[in-house]
């Protein structure tokens, strides 16, 4: 009993996210033996998962670094389309589906990363919604890029246009990998439910390591008061962009393995709705709580799918529940109430005593 008194709190919230992961996992496994696992709800699997990557990545810059970024969705159209060529131009020369998964998804986490670098390096250096204007663009950018990009791949190697699919000359074995706005098509779908979480409880050792070590208490530093970390000698461009860097290389890594979950994928499923999408969940969970983040981005990502039988009102009703949340986390009475709850226990016990 000594032992877990003595363990300190961020190490047993860090146990409780990874319980939170294992037993989700199980309790599917147990379902879908069990043969109760419906196809909608399976088909839901992969997108949970990457949705809570998502939500994970965009909570270590809004939460932790105290920085708003509204373009998570481009990081992630990113590690999707790079994923999808890679894990497509490898079909021949590697067999194994599980190690082309893990090439797509290292591959797409670097090019988001490098992406993540090449915004970060100007924008960190600003203060006030710089960031957010900024990566809002860059997401639109990003998406309006793959609606013109064209990638093939033959005996030659890969061929990239931006003008259409005859640009690329392809030979009479050629494939086309992305075909503009139709995006990749004829994808082999890889992901799976047990690589997802693997990757999921991967970001989350990532994270939590880095929230909880010197570089993370200096980067929550620089968001609690900039001008102090700046006068205590914090080199606050650099630990900004090491936790953006790191988000935009998790967010890429989410891409793929969202991506390689559908035969077909479209740049116009990457677009500002889906930032919000994830920021939603980011609030919701709230903000800098990685718990609540798994929590939120699950519960939100499978409730229009259980709302469905209602038909043309599930979203409606959605959008209710969002707003029933919001004012309910964000009321101080009934914060005061879930306080006096917590004090309770406490103050009997003083009067046992």
């Amino acid at each position: 009993m000594d032992f877990f008194k003595k363990i300190k709190k961020h190490t047993k919230i860090s146990f409780l996210n990874y319980g939170i992961v294992i037993a989700f996992y199980f309790i599917i496994q147990v379902v879908a033996m069990s043969g109760h696992l419906t196809n909608s709800l399976k088909g839901q699997l992969i997108p949970i998962v990457s949705y809570v990557i998502m939500a994970l990545a965009l909570n270590l810059v809004v939460g932790i670094s105290g920085e708003l970024s509204l373009g998570h969705a481009g990081f992630m159209s990113v590690g999707a389309f790079s994923g999808v060529v890679v894990s497509m131009s490898l079909a021949q020369t590697i067999p194994s589906t599980g190690l082309r998964l893990l090439c797509a998804i290292l591959v797409g986490a670097l090019l988001a990363g490098i992406a993540g670098v090449i915004i970060g390096i100007p924008v960190l250096r600003l203060n006030g919604d710089y960031l957010a204007i900024v990566t809002l663009a860059f997401g639109e950018i990003i998406k309006n890029v793959l609606n013109c990009l064209y990638v093939g791949m033959d005996g030659a190697g890969i061929h990239m246009s931006f003008k259409d699919t005859a640009s690329l000359n392809l030979a009479a074995d050629g494939k086309i990998l992305i075909n503009g706005p139709m995006g990749a098509t004829g994808v082999t779908k890889l992901s799976t439910f047990m690589a997802g979480t693997i990757l999921l409880i991967v970001v989350l050792v990532i994270i939590q390591n880095l929230v909880n070590s010197r570089t993370g208490l200096a980067i929550m530093a620089i968001r609690d008061n900039r001008i102090a970390a700046e006068a205590s000698g914090v080199p606050v461009t650099k630990h900004k962009l090491i936790a953006f860097v790191t988000s935009a290389a998790i967010a890429g890594a989410a891409g793929a393995l969202y991506a390689l979950n559908y035969s077909t994928i479209a740049p116009k499923k990457f677009d500002f709705n889906t930032s919000i999408l994830v920021l939603v969940f980011v609030v919701l969970g709230g903000i800098g709580n990685m718990t609540g983040s798994i929590i939120a981005a699950a519960l939100l990502t499978i409730l229009p799918e259980l709302l469905r039988k209602f038909a043309d009102y599930r979203m409606l009703i959605y959008a209710i529940v969002l707003i029933i949340v919001m004012i309910t986390t964000n009321n101080e009475k009934v914060r005061a109430f879930i306080n006096g709850l917590k004090k309770k226990p406490k103050q009997e016990e003083a009067k046992n005593e």
